[in-house]
């Protein structure tokens, strides 16, 4: 299979992928033809059916896995494949797995190691409405194993959600022995809790987008909802120890324009925001890395995120 990544202009396509979106147009002369996105575990790219009539263009939808043949050009600097022929492909034809992008690291690992951080939460009260979600609520655990991160930017993977909650945790545990003023218990779990409204806001994949309520609320408010849910089942739950932890997760994007209902207050949500900020942030620059493959020995060009030229670091 000829992943999307390794596409050039002037190749030929005749492969199957997942048919991620898919929307009739027309063109400024009047000319109907169909807008469509193809994905596999690699990216996406654009491709066009110019002649959406022809007989060699079978019946598709959005999500449907397709088998594509057609020529990748190149349009305003960016690739998109021209295609000629499409057939829907039928179960057994395919593996989903190459084509739904995939965390790196074993994703059974990951949520053992983030069981073991619920098992070291010693306030009972956090330690209960931690299990309550990753031990007790099957659906959730596995809906949290599955999700990503983000639509894109960072971690947009299957295991994403997992796997940027387990790298926050970890730098929060980290920045407690060199702080023993953090409240190690709050600080962990919201930590863990921080971008659980995740599992709501984005649909997982294929799709990988937004849901209605993730446009209308977000995942910080929905976090915040999910865990005040949960806690008010556990009997005797002190109303400060979730305010504090409703905070940190109202807070951990650390400010108002950057889409933060509160400003970090207690020390502890001060802390998660750049816990959260540096692994988003490193991850992202680890991507731009990867996705430039052997290119990134040179200077990148200006990346408005990080406001600067980028290049990976040369030791010789």
């Amino acid at each position: 299979m000829k992943y999307i990544k390794d596409y050039k202009e002037g190749d030929r396509v005749f492969d199957i992928y997942l048919c991620k979106h898919k929307q009739s147009a027309v063109t400024k002369n009047g000319k109907a033809y169909d807008n469509v996105i193809l994905q596999d575990k690699t990216g996406t790219v654009d491709a066009k059916i110019w002649d959406p009539n022809n007989p060699g263009i079978g019946d598709f939808d959005t999500l449907d896995y397709i088998e594509v043949y057609g020529d990748v050009t190149s349009f305003q600097n960016a690739l998109q494949v021209n295609v000629k022929r499409i057939r829907k492909c039928q179960e057994g034809e395919y593996d989903p797995s190459d084509y739904l992008p995939v965390s790196s690291k074993d994703i059974g690992e990951m949520f053992r190691e983030l069981l073991n951080l619920v098992e070291s939460i010693e306030n009972p009260y956090y330690n209960k409405l931690l299990k309550a979600f990753f031990v007790e609520d099957a659906e959730f655990a596995k809906a949290f194993r599955e999700s990503s991160a983000a639509k894109r930017i960072h971690h947009g993977f299957v295991g994403g959600l997992l796997e940027h909650t387990l790298s926050v945790a970890k730098l929060c545990d980290y920045l407690c022995t060199v702080y023993p003023i953090l409240k190690r218990d709050l600080l962990l779990t919201a930590a863990i809790c921080h971008d659980m409204g995740k599992v709501r806001e984005i649909s997982r994949f294929p799709e990988n987008d937004y849901t209605d309520d993730g446009q209308l609320l977000g995942h910080i408010v929905m976090g915040s909802q999910m865990v005040a849910e949960r806690a008010a089942k556990i009997t005797g739950f002190p109303h400060h120890l979730l305010t504090q932890l409703q905070h940190c997760i109202l807070a951990h994007q650390g400010k108002l324009e950057f889409g933060s209902p509160k400003v970090p207050a207690l020390m502890e949500a001060l802390a998660l925001y750049h816990a959260d900020d540096m692994d988003a942030k490193l991850e992202t620059f680890k991507e731009i890395l990867e996705n430039a493959g052997d290119n990134n020995a040179d200077w990148l060009g200006y990346n408005r995120l990080f406001e600067s030229n980028l290049r990976a670091a040369r030791i010789e």
